[in-house]
């Protein structure tokens, strides 16, 4: 068979690829861009409604235990990063592959791995920490070469 599966992402996009030999060309898949949904927050900041607003204990004075804040930024990449996976598992079971490679930014990485399914994990072969994004056609090519022949 010798054909490998290629994610290549970061936060925004990502695109997926199959890459067969002898001359590894790659045949794009998919590609995904991911609409982030800006949220506005001003004035969530001085809104002490609720009950941040409220005291707390017999002197009425904020306490300082509040929940911690998880970041919109975070949130929406962890959707995109199992968006991502889900995508990946069913292509791992719908075309099989001798290897899965993920090429992407740090944080992706770390979003996405986990997210993986058992049988996806089994053809894992490289995680690679870099942004081939914004690249196409020859150079892309070339540079998922490199990649894919660095060292473990």
């Amino acid at each position: 068979m010798n054909k490998a599966l290629v994610l290549i992402s970061d936060a925004h996009r990502a695109r997926c690829f199959e890459r067969r030999a002898p001359d590894h060309a790659l045949t794009e898949l998919a590609d995904f861009v991911f609409a982030q949904q800006h949220i506005s927050t001003a004035g969530d900041a001085s809104d002490l409604t609720g009950e941040a607003g409220k005291g707390h204990g017999r002197t009425g004075h904020a306490g300082t235990q509040f929940e911690p804040q998880t970041d919109m930024r975070s949130k929406e990449q962890n959707q995109f990063a199992r968006q991502l996976a889900k995508y990946i598992n069913e292509t791992v079971l719908a075309r099989p592959s001798d290897e899965l490679v993920l090429i992407a930014t740090s944080p992706m990485l770390g979003e996405i791995k986990p997210h993986l399914s058992t049988a996806a994990h089994k053809v894992l072969t490289r995680c690679v920490d870099s942004d081939l994004t914004h690249y196409t056609g020859p150079e892309l090519k070339a540079r998922v070469d490199r990649a894919m022949a660095l060292p473990d």
